[in-house]
């Protein structure tokens, strides 16, 4: 039924401004949006008043893997010594190991959950840990399907191409559950997926990452994934590890043999591009990609910072995930989307926009990015878009004395879950 909605203050895409009345229709999309003085239309509904409250677009998540919530507080003692990524990831096969339809399915829904109670409305699922076991009987998908839908968020399965081991190498024990098998499987898969799909789930394409197929298949099946008008997403020079590798097999980093593979990089998403050259990456988004940064994950693996700072707010396209899941909080991936810059250039406001501000950038990375990169109408509060809100508790302690030309500033650098109050997603609180 259509409903009606107005919080004390509302997002407008550049400023909160109260009196603002969001009309939402039975379609869970917004109808309308009107001020309180200038709205007329259906005087017979009443108005849902939300006091004490400001309305956000829900955060998107552009990236993450769910079942690796069952990793938190593991993997963080070092008695050999120090550790990283790769160390980091023998704690993740042996995670895959042990994982069946119930498990990932627990796993998964704990991590939907926990976004939601951060203000995540939707979420791009990088899924690649497909089979129970060697052969692809691609049973964990579906569990992917039934933990968004049980935890009501808005689904992007990003369903991920995985066929080698690192160039030209096999895929190694536990890596045979991530296996796709061929394009054509691949392709049979992702159609027999979208018969199944609830009605706030969508799919995008993947390859995993230079090293995990040849770029001949990566080319293919991005070109089929934009033929189909589906998001493509891939892992693009996380690890130095990576590019050196990359550089030794085809004489040219990662993202050079990506953009030079697909021809550009129109409806692509990279993720991490923790060590892309600036050359590199202004061609990137040149051509038409967008980076998705995980600050919380990378600083847990030691990843590093990417070269962003170059770029600026302005000229960058970028959107936000939360990865590993060892901590869920877009709050904190915002602040820290702008913090590891402040490390590694020893300045502040790296990501500012032409006015000199930064929380709008980060803000928007975090919602309308998002949502571009997975290809959804949502990210902002806007006619036409899903509605998808997230609610923020004015009388928060964390918040005490916001202005409203300083809320988003007070929330995105000094508060924490405890000011979010509520998500709707498609009209639903």
């Amino acid at each position: 039924m259509t409903r009606i909605l107005e919080a004390d203050l509302t997002w407008t895409g550049e400023r909160f401004e109260a009196g603002i009345r969001i009309t939402i229709g039975d379609d869970g999309r917004i109808a309308s949006i009107a001020t309180q003085d200038a709205d007329a239309t259906h005087a017979e509904i009443p108005v849902e008043r939300l006091r004490g409250r400001a309305l956000l677009p829900g955060f998107v998540n552009g990236h993450s893997h769910a079942f690796q919530r069952g990793l938190r507080g593991l993997g963080e003692r070092f008695p050999a010594g120090a550790g990283n990524f790769w160390t980091w990831r023998e704690a993740m096969y042996d995670l895959v190991e042990r994982m069946d339809e119930e498990r990932i399915h627990t796993l998964s829904l704990q991590a939907f959950r926990e976004m939601r109670a951060a203000g995540v409305t939707t979420v791009g699922e990088f899924h690649y840990l497909h089979h129970r076991g060697p052969g692809a009987d691609f049973a964990f998908d579906e569990a992917i399907l039934a933990a968004a839908e049980a935890a009501g968020i808005r689904l992007v399965l990003l369903e991920t191409y995985y066929q080698t081991g690192g160039i030209g190498l096999p895929l190694g024990p536990a890596q045979r559950r991530f296996e796709g098998v061929s394009p054509g499987v691949y392709w049979r898969q992702v159609d027999a997926l979208e018969a199944k799909l609830g009605p706030r789930q969508s799919l995008g394409g993947v390859v995993h990452s230079v090293r995990a197929a040849g770029l001949d298949e990566l080319a293919e099946i991005y070109v089929e994934t934009r033929r189909r008008g589906l998001p493509f997403h891939i892992h693009v020079e996380e690890q130095v590890k990576e590019v050196e590798d990359c550089r030794a097999a085809y004489g040219k980093t990662p993202m050079a043999a990506v953009l030079d593979a697909c021809g550009g990089a129109e409806g692509m998403t990279a993720i991490h591009c923790t060590h892309t050259e600036p050359d590199d990456l202004d061609r990137f988004f040149a051509t038409g990609g967008t980076a998705c940064l995980c600050p919380t994950t990378e600083g847990n693996l030691g990843d590093g910072h990417p070269g962003l700072a170059r770029v600026g707010g302005d000229r960058a396209r970028l959107c936000l995930g939360s990865d590993s899941n060892a901590r869920i909080s877009f709050l904190e991936e915002m602040r820290w989307l702008e913090y590891g810059q402040r490390l590694a250039t020893e300045t502040r406001g790296a990501l500012r926009d032409r006015s000199g501000r930064l929380a709008p950038v980060l803000l928007r990375a975090a919602t309308l990015g998002g949502a571009n990169a997975l290809g959804i109408p949502a990210g902002e509060i806007a006619p036409g878009r899903h509605a998808d809100f997230v609610a923020i508790d004015l009388n928060a302690p964390s918040l005490a004395g916001w202005q409203p030309e300083t809320l988003l500033e007070s929330l995105i650098f000094g508060a924490g879950e405890e000011a979010i109050a509520g998500t709707w997603v498609g009209g639903r609180g």
